[in-house]
């Protein structure tokens, strides 16, 4: 269930759509980086990932902050990093995508 809160009349009885946006991204951008490592035999412990989204007039953004647990050198700190710009959410975002609605 999604729910905006009630400032904006919700009734805040779950997470926004926007945070939902945002929860996808991290998500993905975890799972995706701790399979990297995993395939690489790194030794990464845990992903953190917080994502933050900015609303300004017509002007979005989104800010992603990356800490990662366990051994890793800054080379592998940078791949990954790189890596996290590569994973299907944070590219269909970037992108963009066409949505078709069809009233039933």
């Amino acid at each position: 269930m999604s729910d905006e809160g009630a400032a904006i009349g919700g009734k805040d009885a779950g997470p926004a759509p926007h945070e939902l946006l945002c929860a996808a991204l991290a998500a993905c951008t975890a799972i995706t980086l701790r399979m990297y490592a995993r395939r690489k035999e790194w030794l990464l412990r845990a992903v953190h990932v917080d994502v933050q989204l900015a609303l300004q007039g017509k002007e979005r953004s989104i800010t992603r902050r990356l800490r990662f647990e366990g051994d890793l050198d800054e080379t592998q700190r940078a791949r990954l990093a790189d890596i996290a710009e590569h994973t299907p959410v944070t590219l269909t975002l970037k992108q963009g995508v066409s949505i078709t609605t069809i009233l039933e």
